[in-house]
């Protein structure tokens, strides 16, 4: 560890995408190989963890590819990217949450105002007016916009699905370029190694849990949510992000220690974050976000980001707290 510690960020970068990719060839060759293996027709179960499998492989791959896009495009280019994903994301929550003609103007505040006056601000490094712009003042003025449509039918249920959509979609989803632009430890502009290490964590804590969950067969806590959230697949998870922390300790700037106790802080706030999406979809009436593709056009965008989007605003905070990173 100490070595590869030693290696300079170019060396580093070309490493991880050469072990990111590597692992994604060879997990599709033998997926490739298996599904040529099998002669006999698939039962039902066998087919829907087949076609689960593949949806995942694509995002992984997709979220790889994305990846490199954003460390190759620079600050700006990254900034843009991740602004466009949550573009996407905010749409396919409102096009399946109830709203109103007169939640138009909230709307458009909440697209064409509010989410790229976040992402200028994480762009621009204002840190500090970053942090509460989307609590405090688009809470406040998402609100105002509705109430002076003169709609009051439903007027709490439409703007908190609003307000919520936004925290999840802009909000959470904007703490991942500002960590881009984070710089902590003794070498500035190794940002995207934070991301690496998130991203990485937060996978490796929720593919385990699922694991763990389908193996354990545990008493679920929430079984109208969720049949494989039960406390100990999510310690089991939390347990398997901690140690991906430790060993992707190298590319950041902490310790084994600080790397093992912020691994269980991604693992467990983006599991949690995932069993509130999918409580979310239970009141939408879906099972995924693509579900309704059809009808409203979303993608299932949603249902790959959710952990990400609760993950990094407290992963973001907590490292620029312990560091004590400057505004």
């Amino acid at each position: 560890m100490g070595s590869l510690r030693d290696l300079d960020a170019e060396q580093q970068v070309a490493l991880l995408f050469l072990m990111l990719f590597g692992l994604l060839v060879l997990v599709s060759a033998s997926a490739i190989v298996l599904s040529l293996r099998e002669g006999a027709e698939p039962t039902l179960a066998q087919q829907e963890r087949h076609d689960r499998f593949v949806r995942d492989l694509r995002a992984a791959w997709i979220g790889a590819t994305l990846f490199w896009l954003a460390w190759i495009s620079g600050p700006v280019g990254s900034t843009l990217l991740f602004g466009v994903l949550s573009f996407l994301a905010l749409r396919e929550f409102i096009t399946l949450t109830h709203t109103r003609r007169a939640d138009h103007r909230s709307l458009i505040l909440a697209f064409f105002v509010i989410l790229p006056a976040q992402y200028l601000l994480a762009g621009g490094r204002w840190f500090d007016l970053f942090s509460v712009f989307v609590p405090v003042y688009a809470f406040v003025a998402l609100p105002v916009a509705s109430a002076l449509a003169g709609d009051p039918k439903r007027f709490l249920e439409r703007n908190a699905k609003i307000q919520w959509g936004v925290m999840v979609c802009v909000y959470g989803l904007s703490h991942a370029p500002a960590l881009l632009l984070l710089d902590v430890g003794p070498t500035p502009g190794r940002g995207a190694f934070l991301v690496f290490f998130l991203v990485s964590v937060v996978a490796v804590g929720f593919i385990a849990q699922e694991v763990m969950a389908a193996r354990l067969r545990a008493r679920p806590i929430a079984r109208q949510i969720s049949r494989s959230f039960s406390y100990r697949a999510w310690a089991l998870g939390v347990a398997a992000g901690m140690l991906a922390g430790v060993l992707l300790y190298w590319i950041t700037p902490f310790e084994p220690g600080q790397a093992l106790a912020l691994g269980a802080i991604a693992a467990a706030t983006g599991s949690l974050g995932e069993l509130v999406m999918r409580a979310l979809k239970r009141d939408a009436g879906v099972r995924t976000w693509g579900q309704a593709a059809s009808v409203t056009g979303a993608v299932g965008l949603l249902d790959r980001v959710a952990p990400l989007a609760f993950a990094a605003p407290v992963f973001f905070h907590s490292v620029r707290w312990y560091f004590r990173a400057p505004v």
